[in-house]
């Protein structure tokens, strides 16, 4: 199975085989093994490279699944203090919120083992709902996922552009966020509440919309987390925007069935006593997100 996600994600039998350190050969001998076994086609040529049958990406998506939950079963079994905790989180939360929780954690229970992934929100779900990571650190969780809200930490949304250089925010350049950014899709509703149509400047990452806004580009949508020290030190100021601030709290997101580490990073998060003032609040009842 993990043979044959490498050659989905590369789309190349070579690519594949040099990354598992195998030989093509034994890559393509994977694959066709598993082929036999369904009984389905599961790729086809594609130009110089490959790619998935329908059949194909079905059976990627169990794979990853299977292969998740596998490693969730052996961290399960283990001590939580003798475990292992993988974090995924998005960048702006990844960089003002998750470093600090997370040096404290590493003090308390040093023999924890944490593996931390860095990526868009909608693809930190995805690998939540594969059991490829335990907990995530983003913004609220689509709808029917089944995936549970355990803890919660206030932060808002707000506009904010370089001091002196700020046009109106109605005809100003928007920095933005690349596709699966929650923050993106706020923002692109944002002006639509507001009904205008400024231009736009797509810059993808979390640290080139800020610098971008602090060099006077243009203004954008960014967590009042993220922006404190720029404020006070006169980088960057807060525009008044209708409808803004927005309340948009962080959402610390795991399965129906957290493994015992990610159980212990939760109680670590919202005690006050171990984690002051950045302490998440617990979710009443935690019920799943539906």
């Amino acid at each position: 199975m993990e043979t044959f996600l490498a050659v989905a994600r590369h789309g190349s039998i070579r690519r594949a085989a040099a990354q598992l350190h195998i030989t093509e050969a034994a890559a393509s001998a994977a694959v066709a093994h598993i082929e036999k076994q369904l009984g389905a086609k599961l790729i086809a040529k594609s130009g110089r490279g490959i790619t998935l049958t329908e059949a194909g990406r079905v059976y990627a998506e169990y794979c990853r699944s299977i292969l998740g939950l596998m490693k969730e079963a052996q961290a399960a079994v283990r001590r939580a203090e003798t475990g292992r905790l993988r974090i995924g989180v998005v960048a702006t939360a990844g960089e003002y919120v998750l470093l600090r929780l997370l040096a404290s954690f590493r003090d308390r229970y040093p023999e924890i083992e944490v593996g931390l992934s860095i990526h868009p929100r909608d693809l930190l779900f995805i690998e939540l709902q594969h059991h490829e990571t335990d907990l995530v650190i983003a913004g609220r969780p689509p709808r029917d996922t089944g995936l549970v809200v355990r803890a919660r930490r206030p932060s808002r949304l707000v506009v904010v552009g370089s001091p002196g250089r700020c046009q109106d925010p109605r005809t100003a350049t928007w920095l933005l966020r690349g596709q699966g950014s929650g923050t993106l899709e706020t923002t692109l509703a944002l002006l639509d509440r507001l009904q205008i149509r400024p231009p736009t400047l797509t810059l993808g990452t979390h640290g080139a919309v800020l610098a971008a806004a602090r060099e006077g580009l243009g203004v954008t949508l960014i967590h009042s987390d993220a922006i404190e020290t720029d404020v006070a030190e006169g980088q960057l100021e807060v525009l008044p925007v209708e409808g803004t601030p927005l309340d948009r709290p962080w959402h610390a997101v795991t399965t129906r069935t957290p493994t015992p580490a990610a159980r212990l990073f939760l109680a670590h998060i919202v005690d006050c006593g171990q984690v002051g003032a950045h302490a998440f609040h617990v979710c009443p009842g935690t019920a799943e997100n539906r």
